[in-house]
């Protein structure tokens, strides 16, 4: 599932694209996805500008005039593709939507499992809204300090990945970025979460904010699907301590690992967890 850094990568490049221009025209080519697609999508986004795009948790929201944000969200396996309207791009299998621009650019929303979503909010209500008014804050705003987050996780006697992988008290941190930052941090990833010293609680806030913003530097981490909004490759994957590479030194380790089994792989609310056993105790 695209995370934070993926996420936070298509917004950038889309607001290089799409800030000012007018959506001539759109095709909803099928409304069977996760929630389906409001009928009258087309008819709404017809002639309407976009102002800006950003990013809450893992929505993308575009912001229109009108006082209208379209609101799109990758779900496990989706991505925006962007081409020249001129080039006439073929439609690919599992297209969505697609924005027709009067900068002579196409927006293609792609989703091949189909637990994406679409949907058009009015501005006012976005914060209020089914989607957002459940979420915590964003890792990487002075909200998100380490007194909050020891406040957040006094009362959770579950473990310390699992904490970090509600959306509620912290969004878009995501399972690799989870793994990576305690690792960073030096936390097992099956310790109590309310049994974290503040010391290791401050360690654990800079490792998060640490670890999203180099992933984002790297365009993301594509192990599957994600794909820059252009085809390219996230690279953040190339730089993973821990993650997915179980039986492996964790990356600029000098532990021996016929002694220590390398990198381990855990299953924790149902997503796999890696850890060094060395230097995460």
């Amino acid at each position: 599932m695209p995370e934070l850094p993926e996420v936070e990568t298509v917004v950038t490049e889309l607001n290089a694209v799409t800030k000012g221009a007018k959506i001539t025209s759109s095709e909803t080519l099928t409304q069977k996805i996760r929630i389906p697609v409001p009928p009258e999508l087309d008819l709404s986004l017809k002639n309407k500008v976009i102002l800006h795009v950003t990013r809450r948790a893992k929505y993308i929201l575009i912001h229109l005039d009108g006082d209208k944000i379209l609101v799109i969200h990758l779900g496990m396996s989706g991505r925006i593709h962007i081409h020249e309207a001129d080039k006439k791009t073929a439609t690919q299998k599992h297209d969505h939507l697609i924005l027709h621009l009067s900068n002579g650019k196409d927006v293609f929303f792609n989703d091949p499992r189909r637990f994406g979503l679409i949907e058009l909010i009015d501005e006012e209500k976005i914060n209020s809204h089914r989607l957002f008014s459940h979420l915590g804050p964003e890792p990487l705003s002075r909200n998100f300090s380490p007194s909050f987050l020891a406040g957040a996780l006094k009362s959770r006697k579950g473990p310390v990945k699992v904490a970090l992988m509600d959306q509620c008290l912290v969004v878009g941190v995501g399972n690799i970025y989870a793994s990576e930052a305690l690792f960073e941090a030096g936390i097992h990833p099956e310790t109590s979460a309310q049994k974290l010293t503040i010391q290791k609680i401050e360690k654990l806030t800079a490792a998060i904010k640490a670890v999203l913003k180099s992933a984002i530097k790297a365009g993301g981490s594509t192990l599957k699907d994600y794909r820059k909004t252009n085809g390219d490759l996230g690279y953040f994957q190339h730089k993973f301590a821990v993650y997915d590479r179980a039986g492996k030194a964790c990356r600029g380790c000098v532990c021996d690992i016929a002694k220590t089994g390398g990198v381990q792989k855990i299953t924790q609310g149902g997503r796999s967890t890696f850890y060094c056993p060395r230097k995460q105790l």
